[in-house]
């Protein structure tokens, strides 16, 4: 018996299945340009530097 984790089973025809479900509900794919972080930073204060 063989066993094959969830990754492997992914395909590239389920994604664009997956996809193409996300787009008509209504969901929507935002293009980061190359060098940008789509991570949000917090507003709050700076860790200090312990090399200072």
């Amino acid at each position: 018996m063989s066993k094959t984790s969830a990754k492997d089973s992914v395909t590239t025809a389920s994604i664009e299945e997956q996809t193409a479900a996300f787009l008509k509900a209504g969901g929507s794919i935002e293009y980061v340009v190359k060098g940008t972080s789509g991570q949000i930073l917090p507003s709050g204060s700076k860790p200090a530097s312990p090399k200072k």
